[in-house]
């Protein structure tokens, strides 16, 4: 069963056990099913154990990719991660995560060294992120559609209208705020969320996430817009440009597979009372 802290210090997915053991939280749980572990939290452990291995001042966490084997569920959960290479210019990074002696999820970093920029100038595309006008703490997400405006459920965004969300994540692990890095990460695993919610909610579950930076994000939120859904039996790939206060920064890249038999209707579905009705910490 997922751990359900006292409620003094701030939220977070995990408390720690011991160096690298964790103790799921109830902000773990997702909706996919009893004792699932969402993606942001899953994620996020990755993320921040990469981080704290082998992350260095100089270098960039530029791309990491997270491979969702199975469903990770409310258990002990340890980190074990490797430098695949430490080079002069790029480093390379793996970690598992392991539930009961089973790898439930591995990621992978890759880390540039900062250096100037090449001379000339480039395309990029135009950008409006249209953020809400207030960004609050407080577990649920804010989440835009075209046509419906910002709201705080995502039920008001089960339409066929481009999506996006703000979020100012919870911690991972209590007692170690997130780090920019962590929090893009978080964040990008809802690319999942911006590209596949439709009409009837959420019946595509990713299998791996890819997040790509060209910086680090500043301030305490993240946000999320859609960019492109494409879906052809029962798969679907999805992509979502991350945002922050200054403007866009990073790619997020889902490919998911048809789980229609656990459909997430926002409007219907059965909410456990560890998950809050407005859909946070649901996946």
């Amino acid at each position: 069963m997922c751990h359900d802290p006292k409620m003094t210090a701030r939220p977070a997915h995990f408390v720690p056990i011991e160096a690298d053991r964790v103790q799921p939280t109830r902000f773990a749980q997702s909706l996919w099913g009893e004792d699932h572990l969402n993606g942001p939290a899953v994620v996020g452990l990755a993320a921040h154990a990469l981080e704290a291995a082998f992350g260095l001042p100089d270098f960039l966490p530029a791309r990491l990719t997270v491979d969702l084997f199975r469903a990770a569920r409310g258990v002990p959960t340890t980190t074990e991660v490797k430098l695949v290479r430490d080079g002069r210019r790029v480093r390379n990074s793996e970690c598992e995560v392991v539930q009961d002696g089973v790898t439930v999820a591995r990621a992978t970093l890759v880390q540039y060294r900062l250096a100037e920029p090449p001379p000339g100038e480039e395309w990029f595309r135009a950008t409006d992120f249209p953020r809400p006008e207030v960004i609050d703490d407080g577990l649920a997400p804010h989440v835009d559609s075209d046509g419906v405006g910002w709201t705080r459920a995502i039920a008001d965004h089960q339409n066929t209208s481009r999506k996006r969300y703000v979020n100012r994540s919870i911690d991972v692990i209590e007692g170690r705020p997130n780090s920019p890095f962590v929090r893009a990460a978080v964040t990008a695993e809802g690319t999942s969320m911006v590209t596949n919610l439709g009409t009837a909610g959420i019946g595509y579950i990713n299998g791996d996430l890819t997040v790509a930076l060209s910086r680090l994000p500043q301030g305490d939120w993240v946000g999320a817009e859609a960019d492109t859904h494409w879906a052809a039996q029962g798969i679907a790939v999805g992509t979502a440009t991350l945002y922050d206060s200054v403007g866009p920064f990073g790619t997020g890249l889902t490919t998911a597979i048809s789980n229609s038999a656990a459909q997430i209707d926002f409007n219907h579905a059965r909410f456990p009372d560890r998950v809050r009705r407005d859909g946070s910490s649901a996946f």
